[in-house]
């Protein structure tokens, strides 16, 4: 068996230090907390319930199995199953894989709470009495423990998934299955009923490189259903991410930030396909991230054999002139569309003089007459040229 790194490790802590840093306890496990819901989103609301508990009792045992090593303590062998923080480690493993968090998230949290124990730890300790010598190895040994205790969490999710997972996975595919082609309701919600998973309001239908696909499962609620054969996409996987509808969805784009994803919009659960075909359409039409925000793009190109043809109706007036003039005479109108006729606003937009505005709009008027100030006319004209 390799040899512990935290056995025998020598360090004699003074004893006024270790009983300041016992007395807070009690507060550097509530910062630790806090810091893991700042920063690991997808622990944002898994301190509300019953599991929250849970995680708090496991930091406060792991901060109380630290000190008793630090202080010299040999009655916690952490090199057994039968140590109490190694004990609780690898059962909050086991519970991390069935609340659906990945392995990334706890070894996220883990590392957020080793630095901030150590930040809260040491410095009571050098107020305390640590010397410089003994505070390097008070370091060593604080990360060591960690270690340990982060692989005990890894090997209870390992296990938990092992026994569990997989079944749940599959469970978790037939129900993006059925959404994605369209099975009868009963269907998809007996589906969810026998993967145990929790039926949200929305469902976000996100578009995600195999390469990202791990930090971004990291992030994102643990609901989440990954569909790796959805129809129509390659070398992607589909996330089908719950709730994440109103402010949440500023906190998905921002996780999946330059990652190469896209994310069509939130959609009731039961709806998600059209999510999903919008974002296929992003994605096919080179736009990324937030389709939110490329509405106008594709709505016009949502059909491009009509547009053209709109185009071409709408421009018919233009078609007998020489193709340098009808391409800045349909800049002009395009320009005059959305400038809402203002001639100064289009001059500045076409970097022409008002009058050469002026001269052209008289033209088109000539070639077009009164349906200039026809609404329908107008609209057409609009989306033909947007």
């Amino acid at each position: 068996m390799t040899p512990r790194r935290t056995a025998d490790h020598g360090i004699r802590l003074p004893p006024l230090a270790v009983e300041r840093m016992r007395g807070e306890l009690p507060d550097v496990a509530e910062h630790v907390v806090a810091a893991i819901i700042d920063e690991v989103p997808s622990y944002t609301d898994a301190f509300s319930g019953p599991m929250g508990e849970t995680i708090r009792n496991a930091v406060q045992l792991a901060l109380g199995g630290f000190l008793s090593l630090a202080s010299g303590k040999r009655g916690t062998d952490v090199s057994t199953p039968a140590a109490p923080a190694v004990e609780g480690a690898y059962q909050l493993g086991r519970g991390e894989a069935r609340s659906g968090r990945t392995t990334e998230a706890l070894l996220a949290a883990y590392r957020i709470g080793a630095r901030v124990s150590w930040r809260e730890m040491s410095t009571t300790a050098v107020r305390n009495g640590l010397d410089a010598e003994t505070l390097v190895a008070f370091a060593e040994l604080v990360f060591a423990y960690i270690d340990e205790l982060s692989a005990a969490s890894v090997a209870g999710h390992t296990d938990e998934l092992a026994t569990t997972g997989r079944v749940r996975q599959r469970r978790l595919e037939r129900i993006a299955h059925h959404l994605l082609t369209g099975s009868p309701v009963e269907t998809v919600q007996a589906a969810a009923e026998r993967a145990g998973w929790e039926q949200p309001v929305t469902l976000t239908a996100v578009i995600v490189p195999e390469s990202q696909l791990r930090p971004v499962l990291a992030s994102v609620s643990p609901g989440t259903i990954a569909a790796t054969d959805a129809p129509d996409l390659e070398e992607s996987v589909l996330l089908l991410v719950p709730d994440a509808h109103g402010h949440r969805r500023t906190a998905l784009l921002r996780t999946l930030g330059t990652r190469g994803c896209t994310a069509g919009p939130p959609r009731p659960w039961l709806e998600v396909r059209a999510s999903y075909d919008r974002a296929l359409r992003a994605r096919a039409a080179g736009l990324d991230l937030d389709t939110e925000a490329h509405l106008v793009p594709l709505v016009l190109d949502a059909d491009p054999a009509a547009r053209a043809d709109l185009r071409t109706q709408m421009l018919a007036p233009l078609a007998d002139l020489r193709p340098g003039t009808a391409e800045k005479l349909a800049d002009t109108l395009r320009s005059w569309l959305l400038h809402q006729g203002r001639r100064e606003d289009v001059a500045a937009d076409l970097f022409v003089h008002a009058q050469t505005v002026r001269y052209r709009m008289g033209q088109l008027r000539e070639l077009y007459g009164d349906r200039l100030d026809d609404p329908e006319t107008v609209l057409a004209l609009t989306v033909a040229l947007g």
